[in-house]
């Protein structure tokens, strides 16, 4: 069982920057961490995620402008978000796992708007 919390999420102006944090109450090695978000009316997807062995992956979307660090040390990950757009508007979700065994944090808000 991994429990996951995210912070700081908040109010940030078009073409700003914020980091989210995720933070894990175990071991996160071995897991594959990701980072989702669910707009209003829309579906959960994928924003990035980073493999146990380091290996990224982005959505196209996001691609450029977002980076997403772990520290296994620490049992965290991070979401640094740069360029932000009203479109990156949405509750972003951290998520622990692989295949059939995962787990979701409670989720954090990000509004883009000036």
């Amino acid at each position: 069982q991994v429990q996951l919390v995210e912070s700081g999420g908040g109010l940030v102006q078009p073409g700003g920057s914020l980091r989210l944090s995720c933070a894990a109450s175990g071991s996160i090695s071995i897991w594959t961490m990701g980072w989702y978000r669910q707009a209003p009316g829309k579906q959960r997807e994928l924003v990035a995620d980073i493999t146990p062995s380091g290996r990224r992956n982005y959505a196209d979307s996001v691609k450029g402008r977002f980076t997403v660090p772990r520290d296994n040390a620490k049992n965290a990950v991070d979401l640094e978000m740069n360029d932000l757009k009203p479109e990156d508007t949405a509750v972003y979700y951290c998520k622990a796992g692989s295949g059939f065994i995962f787990w979701w944090g409670p989720g954090t808000q990000v509004t883009v708007s000036s």
